[in-house]
């Protein structure tokens, strides 16, 4: 399960992008980074507007309750979630989804 951390302003939680891939999806967790695959390229920044919108449907949220807070242009990011209680974000990060 990745770690969830919590601060004044949200939720936060690291993520490894895997960018080109034949479908987005949560492929699991490794030393408690989220593996998550995108099919968009990491080109003019298409990957991390594909993440945002594949988690917010995971996690059941609106695109501008999530935001990308470091490695923009890494494959490791850490994401920052508002709007939801850390109980509830753990239990739907631990729940894989294919799409």
């Amino acid at each position: 399960m990745p770690i969830v951390q919590e601060n004044d302003r949200g939720l936060t939680f690291r993520i490894k992008v895997i960018p080109r891939s034949r479908r987005s999806e949560i492929v699991g967790v490794h030393d408690e980074v989220l593996k998550i695959k995108i099919k968009a390229p990491p080109v003019d920044g298409k990957a991390n507007e594909e993440l945002v919108a594949f988690l917010a449907r995971h996690l059941g949220v609106k695109p501008s309750s999530l935001a990308i807070v470091g490695g923009h242009a890494s494959p490791l990011k850490t994401i920052r979630v508002t709007g939801m209680e850390a109980r509830t974000l753990s239990e739907r990060l631990a729940c894989p989804e294919k799409g």
